[in-house]
């Protein structure tokens, strides 16, 4: 049963705590961001004398024109004030490349830090995440969003903080130089930080919105080409062309507007700080005629007019950057907030389990009052087969998650050897417990490597000896590197039987007291499966196996065999007392044969 749901539209998250958990994780590198900010002080004070320099050149100019001092004094006065000009020049690129190359390692070690905390939270995720949420948004956090934390942290961070030094340093310099100057400039900053602050708004809007339709259309994406066979079948490529092209308009729309809003405030910035330019042009001169401002003073403050207004015009550039950086941060801890697994340390560890396996009045449903399983009461014996049959949607799938603890129950009591499921430990439950699923689950690697993820302290002996339990050992020999063949993705170049038989034999070197067989071999021909039946009444053996299985000849030496409908159960018996009966599972079962 799928109870995926589709991302929709979220409220913006505290944008503060998004930025101090940032730099939380930028904190794990305090002594390099120390020396960071002291090499970024050193480059802000150099290009602020730099700016600055302009006052005591003109004041040497002015003493040679009006004859206080000698040429050649002059000229050696330049010289040397030129040269201090091109060491502290120097001094200023060094000291920047510096502090920029040392906040690219602090921000590739912070990304690869979040990465490694995502990917562990993801394998501890509750099974309910990934059924609400599609797989290609997940991994649009994985890349889309966490590349974007990463350039936000290379570029924004670092030129924020540098760029706060400049406009502090700046304003310190213009009171300096001039206050009646100051107080015309600083006049129009209120007016830049509500600009700033309009646009930061509707930025942090539209970036956060850009990062969630680019994972539904990830997710799309991938769903098609997992699909890709069936929508070919149906014909339905125009259908999804039509679709994708819905989702990339969405898309396309809300990049458009987080650009646009983006791309607003650098020449807003720029043409309020030419009109400041202007203005501090027309007064300064006014006070050099009147009240004795020197040449000087007035070109190193016109200088420093220029140089406040480019760390204004940057932050605000590089403050959209960020915004997009902390939207896709959200979504990041979004993913780490999400509740995982619960383990609590007084949890039974099991050390000898038997395999007795009871259901004791279970109730359970996905969503709150809505129940899936409905009183659901039976037992198995260690050692036994108990066959679950019925319906589409009766239920079966869900016992089989609630014996493996991907859910807990709403009510009731599952227990095992006779201690209840919820006071054990979940990896030490499934430490006991196997399943073959319908669906093929392989891995990147070798076939040895698959068949050993069942048991990682496997010898080849043991998988070998698992693989022909499970039959597979012959098509593996006949493979050209045999057991050391690799497998790519999820195993396409080896058949849909084979790569079934791989997952019993996984099955099998996992030695498990408890077996559950979930259509296991729904996706292998009649011919295989009746090579396959020895082995797997060996791998039965002396364990207690659930079986699910819609061919109902699969189950005919079960133990039990129960019926479920709507959550309940309907009938139980063996093969030949429920045909006796004449029920539903005699109804199931001849409209099979009838078909067979």
């Amino acid at each position: 049963m799928s109870r995926r749901l589709t991302q929709g539209a979220k409220t913006p998250v505290n944008q503060k705590k998004t930025l101090r958990r940032l730099l939380a994780y930028l904190g794990q590198n305090k002594l390099m961001l120390l020396l960071v900010i002291i090499l970024s002080i050193f480059s802000t004070l150099g290009g602020l004398y730099g700016a600055y320099a302009v006052s005591p050149v003109i004041k040497i100019i002015e003493s040679g024109l009006n004859g206080s001092v000698e040429r050649s004094v002059v000229t050696y006065n330049l010289v040397r004030q030129l040269l201090f000009l091109a060491v502290i020049y120097l001094g200023e690129i060094s000291m920047s490349y510096g502090a920029s190359k040392l906040m690219l390692v602090i921000s590739q070690r912070t990304v690869y830090n979040i990465r490694q905390e995502m990917y562990e939270h993801m394998v501890r995720l509750d099974v309910k995440y990934h059924d609400m949420n599609a797989h290609g948004d997940l991994m649009s956090r994985f890349t889309n969003d966490v590349d974007l934390v990463q350039e936000g942290l290379n570029t924004a961070a670092a030129s924020l903080v540098v760029n706060a030094m400049t406009l502090i340093g700046t304003i310190a310099f213009m009171i300096y130089l001039s206050p009646v100057l100051s107080i015309v400039t600083l006049a129009i900053i209120p007016l830049l930080m509500l600009l700033s602050r309009t646009i930061v708004k509707y930025s942090k809007r539209y970036s956060k919105q850009q990062q969630q339709t680019l994972g539904d259309l990830n997710a799309y994406i991938e769903e098609s080409v997992e699909g890709q066979m069936v929508m070919q079948l149906f014909n339905h490529e125009d259908k999804s062309k039509e679709r994708l092209s819905y989702l990339s308009d969405i898309y396309r729309n809300k990049t458009r507007l987080a650009q646009t809003a983006s791309s607003m405030m650098f020449p807003l910035m720029q043409n309020v700080n030419t009109m400041n330019y202007a203005l501090i042009g027309i007064v300064g001169g006014y006070l050099s005629l009147n009240f004795g401002l020197s040449i000087g003073d007035l070109g190193a403050y016109v200088n420093m007019t220029r140089t406040l207004g480019r760390p204004i015009n940057m932050a605000a550039n590089q403050y959209t950057v960020l915004q997009s950086s902390l939207a896709a941060a959200e979504r990041v801890f979004e993913l780490l907030d999400w509740h995982l697994e619960s383990v609590n340390d007084d949890e039974i560890i099991l050390d000898e389990v038997v395999g007795d396996v009871v259901f004791d009045d279970v109730h359970f449903g996905y969503e709150k009052g809505k129940d899936v399983l409905k009183g659901i009461s039976f037992w198995a014996k260690s050692g036994q087969k108990i066959a679950f049959v019925g319906s589409t949607g009766a239920g079966k799938t869900t016992i089989i998650n609630l014996i493996s603890r991907f859910y807990d129950i709403n009510k009731g009591v599952i227990t095992l050897d006779g201690r209840s499921i919820q006071d054990i430990n979940r990896y030490s439950l499934r430490k006991n417990i196997a399943m073959v699923l319908q669906d093929t689950n392989l891995f990147t690697g070798t076939i040895m490597e698959n068949i050993r993820y069942g048991n990682l302290d496997a010898s080849d002996e043991a998988c070998i000896e698992a693989a022909k339990l499970a039959n597979a050992h012959h098509f593996i020999q006949r493979l050209e590197f045999g057991y050391q063949t690799v497998i790519v993705g999820a195993g396409d170049e080896l058949s849909q039987g084979q790569k079934q038989l791989l997952n019993i034999a996984r099955a099998a070197v996992a030695n498990p007291k408890i077996l559950i067989l979930d259509e296991a071999t729904s996706s292998i021909d009649t011919r295989t499966e009746r090579l396959i039946e020895v082995g797997m009444d060996r791998l039965m053996e002396g364990r207690t196996t659930f079986i699910i299985a819609h061919r109902l000849s699969t189950v005919r030496n079960s133990d039990a065999i129960l019926v479920l409908e709507q959550g309940e159960i309907v009938e139980r018996g063996g093969h030949d007392e429920l045909l006796s009966i004449n029920g539903r599972y005699a109804s199931l079962y001849h409209g099979q044969s009838e078909l067979s």
